[in-house]
């Protein structure tokens, strides 16, 4: 008798994200001792190995520029809560892009990096999108759902993680940049 099971790539990832789906629809933000999602605030940036859309191996904190602090989003294409916290990550690139490093993670849950760049063919917002085929960054950075979103300072230190579509990303970077 054959056994069902998830294809490799969807078993390692998909099964704790889509656990996770189906709850929390608002923000949650972590404060200091507090590990709601992300690494703890506090602790350095985990350095992950992932591809960029064109399948060749990059260093995620590679598009962290030195000295800058960053905002990395955990997204998908077919994510609701990601669509909803789009307007904001458009204007904290065109408002802080030039002082503050941008990145979007693709899951590898239900979306290919093909579906990705047809996505970014129609709506490009400026900064990188980077995929995560075998969920390295998933586990590292503590992201088990989409809409994760973790912000990093110039020393490349945790000092905001939170999930949904009620974040007040804006007024998080204005906060961390001092705008």
């Amino acid at each position: 008798m054959m056994r069902k099971t998830l294809p490799g790539r969807l078993g390692a990832v998909a099964l704790p994200i889509l656990i996770v789906l189906v709850g929390t629809p608002t923000a949650v933000r972590a404060q200091a001792g507090e590990n709601v999602v992300g690494p703890p605030v506090g602790s350095a940036a985990p350095s992950v190995r992932l591809e960029d859309l064109k399948g060749d191996t990059v260093q995620l904190l590679d598009y962290v520029k030195q000295g800058q602090p960053a905002l990395i989003e955990f997204w998908a294409t077919w994510c609701d809560n990601c669509r909803a916290l789009q307007p904001q990550m458009d204007e904290i690139q065109k408002r802080f892009g030039d002082r503050m490093s941008v990145v979007a993670v693709a899951v590898a849950v239900a979306q290919t990096p093909r579906r990705v760049r047809r996505h970014l063919a129609s709506h490009d917002p400026g900064y990188p999108y980077v995929w995560d085929g075998d969920g390295a960054a998933v586990r590292a950075y503590h992201a088990p759902t989409t809409s994760v979103v973790v912000m990093l300072d110039a020393n490349r230190h945790v000092v905001y993680t939170g999930v949904g579509p009620d974040q007040d990303l804006v007024g998080e970077v204005s906060k961390l940049i001092g705008s």
